[in-house]
């Protein structure tokens, strides 16, 4: 992929403290790229410098392989738009709201309404052109915003914590929204979230960044299928638990993580030790399973979430254990909180922390 965006040892003060701390980076042409991080780690001060607003202290910014500075930055800012976490609609009609980009850059008005229509199309809106934007509900207005921004058609699309505060429902709907932007527009995305599962269902890649730093990037498969200590280091984890690893005789390690529950796993440890399942190796049944997994727990459901075409179950075995399987399965197996039901994975996919 050609570098749209690169980041060279970029720093950034707001005062005596360093909010940006020598960050290295490059954005590629036409992906999704997170910015995976706690509150207060720097994602919306990079959002802004990427947007050309922000002049950092040190190092440089190139886009489409030129230097930003003071001379062009007008120019590059052209080709940039960032959508933040609270977004202000204008006190008039939701065409008026997505139009006035474009009525700044003096475009016809012909033009203008052909481009609006585009718009609201991919942000599921058709039909509220006339509607007041202020008397919308909190995920429309969000829908509202990326489809004044889309109408610009930048080569750069900047959304700070898009779902923030937002219904499962709209959540859904707004993140349906931003892959077909990218699909069909070809619009390079960067977005800014604290979220784990937004972060690993939409980006074709994940930066995560902490005290200002980018501590690391790779695919959602490579953060998250290792589930590297950068990321346990902020964030919320499902089924992370500590314990005290034994080696066995069959070269396995087992983990006792409290309350009576041994987790068997195929790497040797002998101490304290953190280990990680990811929530898609479990196995869940309504009946004892008959499988060649090591690790075999029987439990109650306490706590179901919706999410789209998954489902996140909470397993209580002794240690909250999370599932998620499809809707689907979910509704074949007739699954209501409080149901009993095993869980299984195997020795090769805990990992160690």
């Amino acid at each position: 992929m050609a570098v749209l965006a690169e980041l060279k040892n970029l720093t950034k003060y707001y005062g005596p403290r360093m909010v940006l701390n020598h960050i290295s980076m490059q954005v590629y042409e036409g992906e999704i790229l997170a910015l995976l991080g706690p509150n207060g780690s720097g994602k919306t001060t990079l959002l802004k410098v990427l947007a050309f607003l922000l002049k950092p202290d040190a190092g440089e910014t190139k886009f489409q392989g030129e230097i930003v500075d003071e001379k062009n930055s007008e120019r590059m800012r052209l080709q940039s738009t960032l959508v933040f976490q609270r977004n202000l609609l204008f006190n008039t009609t939701v065409f008026n709201n997505v139009a006035y980009g474009l009525r700044v850059r003096r475009v016809p008005k012909i033009e203008i309404a052909t481009k609006v229509t585009e718009a609201l199309k991919i942000v599921k809106l058709i039909g509220f052109e006339k509607r007041s934007a202020k008397k919308l509900s909190g995920g429309e207005q969000q829908r509202v915003a990326l489809a004044r921004a889309l109408v610009l058609n930048t080569k750069l699309l900047l959304l700070d914590e898009p779902m923030a505060n937002l219904d499962p429902k709209n959540a859904s709907i707004l993140e349906e929204v931003i892959v077909t932007a990218n699909r069909e527009l070809k619009t390079t995305i960067v977005l800014a979230t604290h979220n784990m599962f937004e972060a690993k269902t939409m980006p074709h890649r994940i930066a995560l960044i902490n005290d200002g730093r980018i501590t690391e990037v790779g695919s959602s498969a490579d953060i998250f299928g290792r589930l590297s200590k950068n990321l346990a280091s902020f964030a919320a984890v499902d089924n992370t638990f500590n314990g005290t690893a034994k080696i066995t005789e069959a070269g396995t390690s087992i983990v006792d993580v409290g309350n009576g529950i041994l987790i068997e796993a195929a790497f040797q440890r002998q101490d304290e030790t953190s280990v990680f399942i990811s929530p898609q190796d479990i196995i869940l049944s309504k009946r004892s399973l008959e499988s060649s997994a090591r690790n075999v727990f029987r439990g109650r459901i306490t706590q179901i979430s919706d999410l789209g075409s998954l489902v996140k179950l909470t397993v209580n075995v002794g240690k909250l254990f999370v599932v998620q399987i499809t809707k689907r399965s979910f509704s074949e197996m007739d699954l209501n909180l409080g149901d009993e039901v095993f869980i299984a994975f195997k020795a090769s996919s805990v990992q160690m922390l």
